[in-house]
């Protein structure tokens, strides 16, 4: 199991990351895509992502609008693996 990350380990792995916000035991990011088509290809991406490090973020769709939710369920809060797969899906925005 993945290790929990401390406050301030939290705050500082959001220091890195532009656009990522605490939410309780969660760190969440919206993003606005050009259209919905664009928001689809990226929300395909992420789930190519997730699956090959088997760690699934929560996604809501409104149109051309993303917001994706990250914890890792299995440890109650957040870890290692949450800031990574953040890093990732910002990439993948930044891609399109």
């Amino acid at each position: 199991m993945a290790d929990l990350w401390t406050d301030e380990q939290i705050a500082a792995g959001l220091g890195k990351l532009a656009g990522w916000a605490r939410s309780g035991e969660s760190i969440e990011r919206t993003a606005e895509l050009a259209n919905f088509p664009t928001a689809i290809q990226v929300v395909n991406r992420v789930a190519e992502i997730a699956e090959s490090v088997n760690h699934h973020p929560d996604i809501d769709i409104r149109w051309r609008k993303l917001t994706f939710r990250l914890s890792t369920h299995s440890a109650g809060g957040l870890t290692e693996k949450d800031f990574s797969l953040a890093e990732q899906i910002d990439g993948v925005i930044d891609a399109v």
